[in-house]
């Protein structure tokens, strides 16, 4: 898991090169990557879902780049974004688009739902941390 888990830093280093991401904020976004990746692993070990484990995960990396937003004084999507890449769906996207190219409709659309709960796991795991952390800013004022 660890050594998985540094792959995903890895994959979210490259990608926040491409996005532009400098210096130390390079590393913190990273490290977010790795973080939901391990998250995603544990959860994935300990209950069958996917959908629920990619859910954690993302709400994992989003708490963990609110703060980091917080304490860098950076906006939240910088980290959000380039932690989240290792979760997102792309096999998934790709074997469904496969099957349908070879005419197994009915695995083609099993495998594009499971794609689309995850993708919307992922997005409703982000929205979540999102509006608790708008709402305690608003308490705090």
């Amino acid at each position: 898991m660890i050594l998985n888990s540094f792959y995903a830093f890895v994959s979210s280093l490259g990608f926040g090169i491409l996005f532009n991401i400098r210096g130390k904020n390079l590393i913190i976004a990273s490290i977010g990557g790795g973080l939901g990746w391990f998250a995603y692993l544990l959860t994935s070990n300990l209950q069958p879902s996917v959908s629920f484990s990619l859910f954690i995960a993302s709400m994992v990396v989003s708490i963990y780049s609110e703060i980091m937003a917080r304490i860098y004084k950076n906006p939240v999507t910088m980290f959000v974004i380039c932690a989240i890449i290792p979760l997102v769906p792309g096999g998934g996207m790709y074997y469904a688009t496969l099957e349908a190219v070879k005419g197994n409709y009915e695995v083609a659309l099993s495998k594009a739902f499971v794609t689309l709960f995850s993708a919307g796991a992922i997005a409703i795991g982000i929205i979540f941390v999102a509006s608790i952390s708008s709402i305690l800013k608003k308490i705090k004022k």
